[in-house]
């Protein structure tokens, strides 16, 4: 029997792996292969080569530690044909298979090799046209006059920093205009002119809170 390893990948933290861990475990099991080790990135880029998951999978790959590697899809591995050439290039050296459970891939024959070149290439254009829409949304946007990223505090910014100034906490001066300790220290420091908070620090409050 086949040992398996079911590589999964979500770009962002409030996606969850499950729903590509549940397929390929039906998967696998379809396959009659034996689940060897699960890897899962979670919110992590696919255009980044090094990723932990990644790169531990492959060291036990090196370890012949499995035999077969199943993906739900091979952007899942990867975002650029390169990479992904790359990544199943080495694993091919090592005598373990490829599988991608979407685009129905099997790297034992010739004919999946090609498919894998096709379909990465058109994944990694999809992206690029992507990055281009966005970018066209913002000079777009841009030229039309409105906000891009993150818009102004609507506060009276002399009014929190003569607060903190006087001894009220981070807390105090946070909830008294409704907005972020974050944003309580950023207008602090842009009124000091050096980053840093040379303010009265109350009571009760370290210079570590003082910062934070």
């Amino acid at each position: 029997m086949k040992r398996a390893a079911l590589y999964c990948r979500v770009s962002t933290i409030d996606q969850h792996p499950e729903t590509q861990l549940g397929e390929l475990r039906q998967f696998a099991a379809n396959k009659g292969f034996e689940i060897a080790g699960e890897y899962i990135d979670h919110g992590v880029s696919g255009t980044r080569a090094r990723r932990p998951e990644l790169d531990r999978m492959m060291d036990d790959a090196r370890r012949h530690r499995f035999d077969v590697l199943l993906v739900w899809s091979c952007d899942r591995l990867a975002r650029s044909t390169k990479h992904l050439l790359q990544t199943i290039d080495e694993l091919n050296g090592m005598g373990i298979q490829f599988l991608s459970q979407r685009e129905a891939i099997d790297t034992e024959g010739p004919l999946g090799r090609a498919i894998i070149v096709i379909v990465s290439a058109m994944a990694e254009l999809e992206r690029c046209i992507i990055i281009e829409r966005v970018k066209a949304g913002m000079r777009r946007a841009k030229l039309e006059g409105r906000q891009i990223g993150r818009s102004r505090l609507d506060v009276n910014r002399q009014q929190v920093i003569d607060d903190r100034r006087s001894g009220m906490s981070l807390t105090q001066v946070a909830k008294k205009h409704c907005i972020s300790r974050a944003s309580v220290c950023r207008l602090t420091k842009v009124a000091n002119g050096d980053g840093s908070l040379a303010v009265a620090i109350p009571s009760g409050e370290s210079a570590l809170d003082a910062r934070l």
